[in-house]
């Protein structure tokens, strides 16, 4: 699972530079496409993503985009879009924005939503959008207090020590996350890599409200999850609350 990137080939990357931390890469990703595309994957990509996206504008008024809803929440990385889409039928009332740069995860999802043959006329889901894109630059575009939640699950542990700033648990970019997290608002964090999991412990500046390795109820599954129980790796799952502390 992915928890950067940026735009697609021909997209121009929407950038907010002034509130980009320094020292941090702009790709905090490894590959934007794994398998060549298929038809299908092709149209929903060229045909459907257009739709489903969401723009630099909106992103900067997201409220407006969702009236009507009780909360905001962003997943950074979604991977398969499986959690992604499970949050979004669990809570109705919640708007989602769901970030991933990878082409066969975007794929993943829109395959699971749009019905084949009607990737050029079925509209998004009212309270879903996709950010195909850097996701360090949409949390830069959003506004204060935008989210009540975020979920960063299992992202790319980036185990070499000179990727370390890649990674997008960084105390960089904690004064950046905290600014677009409203009061009592949640960090969710999942891993099962023992070096981000020591990552994660050392960046927090403080403690998490939940520190555990077994999934809470309310978490939903996701195939990352299951592939690291398989292979024998224990997941560790983090909720770290937004307070009037400073993150930095």
């Amino acid at each position: 699972m992915t928890d950067g990137g940026d735009a697609r080939r021909g997209d121009t990357p929407h950038r907010a530079p002034a509130l980009t931390p320094e020292g941090i890469p702009d790709r905090l990703y490894g590959r934007r496409r794994g398998h060549p595309l298929r038809p299908r994957q092709d149209r929903l990509m060229q045909l459907a993503l257009p739709r489903f996206r969401l723009t630099a504008a909106e992103a900067s008024q997201a409220h407006a985009l969702f009236p009507g809803t009780d909360d905001l929440w962003l997943e950074v990385g979604f991977g398969g879009g499986e959690h992604a889409l499970a949050l979004a039928a669990a809570n109705p009332q919640v708007a989602l924005i769901a970030s991933e740069v990878f082409e066969n995860g975007l794929c993943s999802l829109l395959t699971r939503i749009v019905p084949e043959g009607a990737e050029a006329t079925v509209p998004p889901p009212p309270r879903l959008r996709l950010w195909p894109e850097d996701a360090r630059h949409l949390v830069a575009l959003l506004p204060d207090a935008a989210l009540g939640r975020l979920y960063l699950m299992f992202p790319d542990p980036w185990p070499k020590a000179r990727h370390a700033k890649r990674r997008f648990v960084n105390r960089a970019m904690l004064p950046v996350v905290a600014r677009v997290l409203r009061p009592g608002a949640e960090w969710r964090i999942a891993s099962d890599d023992p070096t981000y999991q020591a990552w994660v412990a050392d960046q927090a500046l403080f403690t998490p409200r939940l520190d555990t390795v077994q999934r809470p109820a309310d978490w939903h599954p996701t195939r990352y999850e299951a592939k690291a129980i398989r292979e024998g790796r224990t997941p560790r799952y983090w909720i770290f609350a937004r307070s009037d502390a400073p993150w930095a």
